[in-house]
């Protein structure tokens, strides 16, 4: 860096002062410590700060109310959390208040010098932005007239802007891609790419080298290099789908690529820095994977910082005709069709109707509706409906 950054390093034992100012300082950074929280506050009021990597338990205020102590009157200042393992929760929380990244004692000190370096470089994004002043999704299929929508659409507003993971939770079909296309768009990252995987329809090894690519020559018919979907999303948003369907192997590698911003492709012979901001779903509780043994819960905590349950489709009844008004309309200019109204006793059954398919299954049954319609239809009648639905409803 040609310009030494200040790093402002918090920490009641004299020891850990002592060895990360010196480590710090070997690495280029101008570094100086506090030994309490009182102490680093009136470092910060009297001095300009690049970043602050601080303790969590210590005499009087603790790492987590210094990091509000911070973001109350220095919003843009990156904080870097250590933590012990057990209280990695309560570290989640702090990123969700703020703080730029966690990492767990005993940690490697390459890994911390990599968090702040991102930090330092990361540019921070204030309330004043054009992206925090969009009041529109663009063109996606998202609705939020019914109450638990309309608080999926406020948390989108609140944290999209933010570099936290998002871990989206639902049933199948309710329309996860959709959100995270709708966090990608209200970002700073949506004139980025957005690139989706969908972790489920791929084998293991298939799966890694999609993520990370690989060398010319790393196996057998690598004829060519290969450029994983990580690079490929660099400056913009990462979304794997089914996330609670990959192996052991990889959420290892996925692990290493949220806590050091860099991967390597398979065969390379260094690893490549990658800004990418990632998005996840799951219809599978993750939780119980992680007892079954097959999902890592060091992982789980990365995936959840920011947690968006899209409720099923029976539990926002109020989206049902809008949805569909919406869906009837696009398979209706797509297949040539006059565009149809939905009659009364078309939006009747609809309502009445359980929908286990969610949104997908009403899509599929307004794209049956209008390539079953003909010239002369007025409206979607509940001719154009289903039998199983009418029977069901």
């Amino acid at each position: 860096m040609s310009k030494k950054a200040a790093l402002l390093i918090v920490d009641d034992e004299p020891n850990i002062r002592r060895v990360l100012q010196a480590a710090f300082e070997k690495a280029g950074y101008q570094a100086d410590t506090a030994e309490d929280a009182l102490e680093a506050m009136r470092k910060i009021e009297e001095a300009a700060f690049d970043c602050v990597v601080t303790d969590v338990t210590m005499p009087g205020r603790s790492g987590y109310e210094l990091l509000q102590d911070i973001k109350s009157g220095h919003p843009s200042l990156p904080v870097v959390i250590m933590t012990a393992f057990g209280t990695i929760p309560q570290a989640v929380q702090a990123i969700r208040n703020g703080a730029f990244e966690y990492i767990t004692k005993p940690f490697d000190l390459d890994v911390l010098k990599k968090i702040v370096a991102s930090a330092v470089e990361t540019p921070t994004v204030s309330a004043g932005t054009t992206t925090a002043k969009k009041t529109h999704l663009k063109a996606n299929a998202f609705i939020a007239e019914s109450a638990p929508m309309r608080e999926v659409l406020e948390t989108i507003r609140q944290v999209a802007d933010s570099r936290a993971t998002v871990l989206i939770t639902g049933e199948s079909g309710v329309g996860k891609e959709v959100v995270a296309k709708s966090l990608h768009e209200f970002s700073s990252r949506s004139n980025r790419p957005f690139v989706a995987v969908s972790c489920a329809a791929l084998p293991e090894t298939l799966l890694e080298s999609e993520l990370f690519g690989y060398e010319k020559g790393a196996f057998t018919g690598a004829q060519n290099t290969k450029v994983g979907r990580f690079e490929l999303a660099n400056q913009g948003t990462l979304f794997l789908d089914e996330i609670g369907e990959i192996p052991m192997a990889i959420q290892v590698k996925l692990l290493r690529v949220l806590q050091e911003r860099e991967f390597e492709r398979l065969g390379a012979s260094k690893p490549t820095k990658v800004d990418v901001r990632l998005v996840t779903a799951t219809n599978r509780d993750l939780r119980q994977a992680v007892e079954e043994g097959i999902f890592r819960l060091d992982l789980l905590y990365r995936l959840q910082v920011v947690e968006l349950h899209i409720p099923p489709l029976r539990e926002r009844v109020d989206d049902i005709v809008p949805l569909a008004q919406l869906f009837l309309a696009k398979y209706c200019r797509e297949n040539g069709r006059p565009t149809l109204d939905l009659s009364p006793e078309a939006i009747d059954i609809l309502h009445r109707y359980s929908w286990p398919g969610n949104v997908r299954e009403l899509e599929n049954t307004m794209e049956r509706a209008a390539v079953l319609s003909s010239d002369k239809e007025n409206g979607l009648s509940v001719r154009l409906l289903p039998p199983t639905m009418l029977k069901a409803a």
